[in-house]
């Protein structure tokens, strides 16, 4: 039953990611379009959009979208939808949460132990490749379009390098570039 394996395949993804939200996208980009085939690349990229967008955690909200999409797909009722998406959010935090009380108990026990600092500067490493996998799972077609000279792939480019300087080198405020970069789409497209 398609509820149960979301549910399953939610649950293994929460209890395997380590670094919050955006360390959790190539997880589930893997499970949901490579092993699965629930969404299409393109349908992913859009609820990834749409996650970033809507107020939350980003894996949660993921979750919550590919949830509904993958029941929706299969050709299932909207309703079972909602379950769909209710299960593989409810999936997505259960095990981290225990884990997480369980963890906060033992470092309030050992917080200066050279092993366990050792063991966390590793996990900060980890951190750093899965984020890394996630931005690079956005550069496709779906996001920058077909590599060359049109104007979706170049102005999408010139985008990304302006949102990026801006954010790194002056310090600019996400959301104005959020917008700046919309209101620019909005003109071009």
């Amino acid at each position: 039953m398609l509820l149960i394996r979301i549910f399953l395949t939610f649950l293994k993804i929460g209890i395997f990611t380590f670094g919050g939200g955006y360390s959790m996208i190539a997880l589930i980009q893997n499970e949901v379009v490579v092993k699965n085939n629930w969404l299409s690349i393109s349908e992913f990229t859009d609820i990834l959009a749409i996650s970033q967008m809507t107020p939350g955690p980003i894996g949660i909200n993921t979750a919550t979208y590919v949830g509904y999409t993958a029941v929706v797909n299969s050709g299932l009722p909207a309703w079972q939808g909602v379950v769909g998406s209710l299960l593989a959010s409810l999936a997505v935090i259960i095990l981290p949460v225990v884990a997480m009380l369980l963890v906060l108990r033992f470092l309030a026990q050992h917080r200066n132990n050279p092993i366990v600092n050792t063991v966390f500067g590793v996990l900060r490493l980890t951190v750093v490749g899965l984020i890394a996998a996630a931005a690079l799972l956005l550069l496709n077609t779906e996001s920058f379009g077909t590599p060359g000279l049109n104007l979706q792939f170049v102005l999408s480019v010139i985008i990304f390098a302006a949102v990026f300087y801006f954010s790194y080198r002056h310090r600019t405020n996400p959301i104005l570039l959020i917008l700046l970069s919309g209101l620019v789409g909005l003109i071009a497209y």
